[in-house]
C-alpha cells in the first residue's frame, strides 16, 4: 500500500509540477501610437512591436472606431520584430482600437488590442468592408491548443501508473 501512495504521490507532483506555462510566445513591447495616447490627429500608419521576430504569414491588424468602422487601409506588413499596417484618415473625434493577431516565434497566434483617443475630429471616411486578409482578432483568445487534451492525457498517465503499481506490488506479494 506505501508504495502506491508512493506512485500516486510521485505522478501527481510530475504532473503538477511539469506544468508550465509556454513562455516562447511573443509578447507586444510598445506601439505606434502608444496604448492611451490622446492625438489631435490621426496616425498614417499604426506599428506594433514585439519581444522576438514576427513570423510571415497570416498577421492582421485593424484599425476600428467605437461604432465598429474599419480604418485600416491595407494588410500589415512585418519587418523583424515589427509589424505595420497603413492607416485612411480618421473620422470622428473618439476612441479607436488597434487589434492584432500575429504569428509568434514558435507559430502560435498572439491577439491583443491597443487603444488610442482622437481628440480633434477628423476629416477622413472609413472602409465600406473590411480590407481582405484583415478580418477583425478578437481582444481575449489566447489561440493555440486547448487545455483539456493536457488534462485527460495526464489523468490516463496518472491511471495508468497505478494500475502498473498494483500490479507490480501484487506479482511482488505473491513471491514471498
Amino acid at each position: 500500500m506505501r508504495r502506491v501512495l508512493a506512485v500516486l504521490l510521485l505522478a501527481v507532483t510530475a504532473v503538477l509540477g511539469l506544468a508550465t506555462p509556454a513562455f516562447a510566445h511573443n509578447v507586444l513591447l510598445g506601439s505606434d501610437p502608444a496604448d492611451g495616447a490622446k492625438l489631435a490627429t490621426g496616425p498614417a500608419k499604426v506599428t506594433l512591436t514585439f519581444d522576438q521576430p514576427v513570423q510571415f504569414g497570416f498577421n492582421t491588424v485593424t484599425v476600428t472606431s467605437t461604432d465598429g468602422a474599419h480604418w485600416e487601409a491595407g494588410p500589415a506588413t512585418v519587418a523583424g520584430n515589427a509589424v505595420s499596417a497603413p492607416v485612411r484618415p480618421l473620422g470622428p473625434a473618439g476612441e479607436y482600437t488597434i487589434g492584432y493577431r500575429v504569428l509568434s516565434a514558435d507559430g502560435h497566434p498572439v491577439t491583443g488590442a491597443v487603444r488610442f483617443t482622437l481628440t480633434t475630429p477628423g476629416t477622413g471616411t472609413p472602409a465600406s468592408v473590411a480590407p481582405t486578409g484583415t478580418a477583425a482578432p478578437s481582444a481575449g483568445g489566447g489561440g493555440g491548443t486547448p487545455v483539456w487534451p493536457w488534462i485527460v492525457g495526464a489523468v490516463v498517465l496518472l491511471a495508468a501508473g497505478v494500475v502498473i503499481a498494483l500490479r507490480l506490488g501484487r506479482s511482488e506479494d505473491g513471491q514471498r
